[in-house]
């Protein structure tokens, strides 16, 4: 099929990423919106129950984004001026942000084969001035937990894993959410489930839920939720220096009835990944993402690998030719160690992390969310096969 073809075939462009939001979730939204409580109420309190029982964990805190979710995490835990902060270096900038923010260091890690944090270069990074690790789920896959637990107890390290990408995936057969610290969780539009933005902290720590809590209430000692205002005093006394980091109740509403749907979102990516790894795994101009066993792979993210010495087009152009094709391909961000800022600013050593540079130049992330139908799964599989045949070696 040419690439003209795929054209008349789609009549719309397939976007690379479109939220899952039905009537439930507008329903909620609406009623939250005509219920005089906006501010963190009891929806807040319901979405976070509900979402520690969902995870496992014994406490949850719902915040405004997942990159809240991060910087509460690791202010909590003391992360600060003169420490260091391991963290892998393909992924978005958040955390890297969050890490620089509360004046420590970002430490970049190479990764592996899976684009999870490498262990032995973690390990090799380690110095006098580390404090934690920060591993994240890349793409929705779980990175080697037991393996950073390890790394941690050998050298008195916190660990808080990235989970941004990762609700509902799991490790050794447990849901990812309890096994450091710490957890942070992203409901931004292109997360496994959405409020619009937000995010959750989960934590088996009692106290480490409580400071998290805390500091997104500017720091107040006093939760108001669900107090009578009638029979109740609303003086505060600040014990920190916190921040308006609290989730709302309309994104609450909405992430209930998100958190519902999670479990058949991931089972319909899984599908979709399914078809695209029996549609193109004998393709040799593809790698397809690699899934490991007892990870529960939740495929936030679907990026297959080039094999550019088989192709007579660079990285780049393919991309171009997909959404020539209507199809909604893209690149993601650099990795951390090539934004202009952190450069700059940290110095990194260009070959320091060859795996990554090696990946980030062949990637491509295809579109791969609940709503696509199969149709569009298969105008997907369509135009790959037509731009790798158009320019195979």
């Amino acid at each position: 099929m040419s690439t003209s073809a795929i054209q008349r075939l789609r009549a719309s462009f397939l976007p690379f990423c479109l939220p899952a939001v039905g009537e439930e979730e507008i329903s909620e939204a609406g009623a939250s919106l005509r219920s005089g409580c906006l501010a963190s109420g009891e929806k807040v309190r319901r979405f976070e129950q509900d979402f520690a029982e969902y995870v496992g964990a014994e406490h949850a805190v719902a915040v405004n984004s997942g990159t809240m979710a991060l910087h509460l995490s690791l202010m909590a835990l003391g992360v600060g001026q003169g420490d260091e902060v391991l963290l892998p270096s393909l992924g978005s900038c958040a955390a890297a942000s969050v890490v620089v923010h509360l004046g420590a260091t970002p430490v970049l890690v190479d990764v592996d084969a899976a684009m999870l944090v490498d262990l032995d270069a973690a390990e090799r990074a380690i110095t006098a001035r580390s404090k934690m690790i920060l591993p994240s789920h890349y793409g929705g896959q779980s990175c080697d937990l037991d393996g950073v637990a390890h790394l941690a107890r050998r050298y008195g390290l916190f660990v808080v894993e990235d989970a941004a990408q990762a609700a509902g995936a799991e490790y050794g057969g447990v849901r990812i959410g309890t096994h450091g610290d710490g957890a942070a969780f992203s409901f931004c539009d292109t997360a496994p489930m959405t409020t619009g933005n937000g995010g959750m902290v989960t934590t088996n720590d009692v106290d480490f839920a409580a400071r998290v809590r805390r500091l997104s209430q500017q720091g107040m000692s006093t939760d108001l939720r669900g107090r009578d205002p009638e029979t109740q005093f609303r003086t505060r006394v600040a014990m920190d220096a916190g921040y308006e980091g609290q989730m709302t109740e309309v994104a609450a509403g909405v992430g209930i009835h998100q958190l519902r749907r999670l479990s058949g979102f991931v089972e319909r990516r899984r599908q979709i990944a399914r078809r695209y790894q029996q549609a193109l795994g004998g393709t040799p101009e593809l790698d397809l993402p690699v899934e490991l066993a007892g990870r529960g792979h939740i495929f936030q993210a679907y990026s297959v690998l080039l094999d550019l010495k088989r192709m007579t087009i660079g990285r780049d152009q393919f991309v171009k030719e997909l959404i020539a094709a209507r199809i909604g391909a893209t690149v993601p961000d650099l990795p951390v160690h090539q934004q202009p800022f952190y450069a700059t600013a940290f110095h990194y050593r260009q070959g320091a992390f060859p795996t990554t540079d090696q990946l980030y130049q062949r990637m491509v992330s295809l579109p791969i969310y609940p709503s696509m139908t199969n149709a569009d799964v298969e105008d997907v599989v369509d135009a790959i096969r037509t731009t790798v045949l158009g320019h195979r070696r």
